[in-house]
């Protein structure tokens, strides 16, 4: 994956996407082989030595803190970065904005909707400034007009934050307006790749 790449990653569910975002961000350690971050051999790293060194992710699952407010929720991961407090809540108010929420950041993150969790999560990813970003089905359980939403800030983000991007997605329908490469994964194993986007390079 290069930085300013949309690379798709589809397959059916089983096919082991998640167990690679796992992998590749440090909540799994691979059983062989290994994962390398800009040149650098990431061997025993914890989740927190990746997301500092340029790597961040999305859950399926937004994992945010339901009683603390949206604004809260994403400067915690600048807080965490090592910004102060005034700077985590800059960068948090400017996401929001860029994602089209900032008239909820006083909300309470329990009362969003499931689209809005995903939109909050994503925020709470680039707030780390990330090199690379991860996208484990982000559009999953959102509805057609919300997936489209979904992937128009996703191509957004790209251009603006200049982030290696790797969405991964159940079909191709998902994948192939936006990623200018798509890797078929099937069985744990890669089986294909082909060309996205009119223009992309393949592989």
């Amino acid at each position: 994956l290069a930085r300013g790449e949309i690379l798709g990653l589809i397959g059916p569910n089983g096919a082991g996407k998640t167990t690679l975002v796992n992998v590749l961000s440090g909540y799994q350690r691979p059983s062989e082989g290994g994962v390398r971050l800009d040149g650098l051999d990431t061997t025993g790293w914890q989740p927190h030595h990746f997301a500092r060194s340029g790597l961040a992710r999305t859950f399926q699952a937004a994992r945010l803190f339901p009683e603390m407010t949206v604004l809260e929720n994403v400067e915690m991961s600048g807080v965490g970065l090592g910004l102060s407090r005034r700077q985590a809540r800059v960068r948090a108010e400017a996401l929001l904005g860029d994602l089209g929420i900032i008239h909820r950041a006083a909300v309470l993150a329990k009362a969003l909707t499931y689209g809005e969790e995903r939109l909050v999560g994503l925020a709470r990813a680039l707030a780390l400034t990330p090199k690379f970003l991860l996208l484990d089905e982000p559009a999953a359980g959102l509805s057609p007009r919300e997936a489209q939403e979904l992937m128009r800030r996703i191509a957004a983000i790209r251009e603006r934050f200049g982030c290696g991007v790797l969405l991964m997605a159940d079909t191709l329908e998902e994948a192939i307006g936006l990623a200018h490469t798509i890797a078929v994964l099937k069985d744990g194993r890669i089986q294909q790749w082909f060309e996205g986007r009119p223009g992309a390079k393949p592989r």
